[in-house]
């Protein structure tokens, strides 16, 4: 923990932590404690604390504490601690803690935005994630005083569902680095009047899992988003839609210079030929309206066939129930072939099953034959077996 004002939030962050079974040390700097005292890490922590590399010394803390870690996270990370990180300095603690650490390192930055986007923070950050260090990309909003705009601390919850997605995989080194990924999620809305709409059940948590695991594993991520009621994902770009055709806008235009799409939206096949000025009125007769259909843009078959970016790899998702012409996987691969995408992502979804549940299973059928099964888990663990198959596909394109 560094000196910023947001150090208040970081006791949220740490009680997350240790409420989830993790062994947590905090390492502040001497101004991180201007702010928030050492009493309450300590007993937030249950474990001592301290700044300085001379206290215990026998314990030889300064290299012990990152060598032991099996991750280090910086909350909040000021301009001047990323500074001292990507030129090596080790002055405190926490600087000499960062220069040992041998698991994965993410920071949590939170400054004015004038500092964030000042030359030298930037070219620090670069200088950090190339060194595989996972940097979230701050949340925008109210800063310190009357200030608003880019710098403010990430919410506790962000940092710690990115924090466990990199401790899950156990790597330093961010696979995704440099890469640019596009994600769909929710559902699209298609209104007939001023107040109703044809729309869908799906709640968008598996395209937000899917966002933030693909930035904690380093990627810069445009996450499009069709009616989704949750937080913004940290370290995430989120553009908002409502209608198919606004999602299909989104869409072809953040996938020109992405090197993945992965689309886990459900858009509606179908919307209405006209869209009533007023509200659609009951009939005192009893008889019921009728409401002309005409088909949507089929956004996956138009970016899979049409693809801008050479090599880019086109993820879909197969919401399926099975009927008379053929079993869930049946369907699903004759779609996978019809689509033209690289990997198409399976749900039975019968009886309602997935729609809003934190839990997911699924098979990921590849276009050049292969077949994972992804046991039931968390919407994130599918997430992270998801990207694991689409790097594959990027380290497959280095080697050719």
């Amino acid at each position: 923990m560094s000196g910023g004002i947001a150090a208040y939030k970081v006791c949220e962050l740490l009680r997350r932590l240790t409420e989830s079974g993790h062994d947590v040390t905090v390492v502040p700097t001497a101004s991180a404690l201007e702010f928030v005292g050492a009493a309450t890490w300590a007993a937030l922590s249950g474990r001592p604390v301290s700044s300085e590399v001379w206290t215990d010394v026998h314990a030889v803390p300064h290299v012990r504490i990152g060598q032991d870690a099996d991750l280090v996270i910086v909350a909040p990370a000021t301009a001047d601690l990323m500074a001292r990180a990507a030129h090596g300095l080790a002055d405190d603690l926490l600087t000499n803690t960062l220069l040992t650490a041998g698991c994965p390192v993410v920071f949590a930055p939170a400054m004015h935005t004038e500092m964030w986007e000042h030359p030298a923070t930037v070219a620090n950050v670069a200088t950090l994630r190339e060194r595989g260090a996972v940097v979230i990309e701050p949340a925008e909003g109210r800063l310190t005083g009357k200030d608003t705009g880019k710098g403010r601390l990430p919410e506790a919850s962000e940092i710690f569902d990115i924090a466990m997605d990199v401790l899950s995989r156990g790597v330093a080194r961010p696979d995704l680095a440099g890469r640019r990924v596009v994600v769909s999620a929710g559902g699209t809305r298609e209104y007939l009047d001023p107040v109703r709409f044809l729309g869908n059940r799906s709640s968008g948590l598996q395209g937000y899992a899917l966002a933030r695991v693909a930035a904690a594993r380093g990627a810069e991520v445009t996450l499009i988003a069709a009616n989704v009621s949750l937080p913004d994902p940290a370290g995430v770009k989120v553009v908002a839609v409502e209608t198919t055709a606004e999602l299909h806008d989104a869409v072809v235009a953040a996938a020109s210079s992405a090197d993945a799409v992965v689309m886990a939206a459900a858009p509606a096949d179908f919307r209405p030929t006209s869209v009533s000025e007023d509200k659609i009125k009951k009939a005192t007769d009893g008889t019921s309206p009728v409401i002309e259909l005409e088909q949507n843009p089929d956004i996956l078959h138009q970016i899979a066939h049409h693809r801008v970016r050479e090599g880019a790899v086109i993820v879909g998702f197969a919401a399926e129930t099975g009927d008379a012409d053929g079993s869930v996987l049946d369907l699903a691969r004759a779609k996978l072939t019809r689509k033209g995408c690289d990997l198409l992502v399976v749900n039975d979804v019968s009886g309602g099953a997935v729609f809003g549940s934190p839990d997911n299973e699924a098979v990921i059928l590849g276009a050049d034959g292969i077949s994972v099964d992804v046991p039931r888990g968390t919407k994130a663990a599918l997430a992270q077996v998801i990207w694991d198959e689409v790097a594959r596909r990027f380290d497959r394109d280095v080697t050719a």
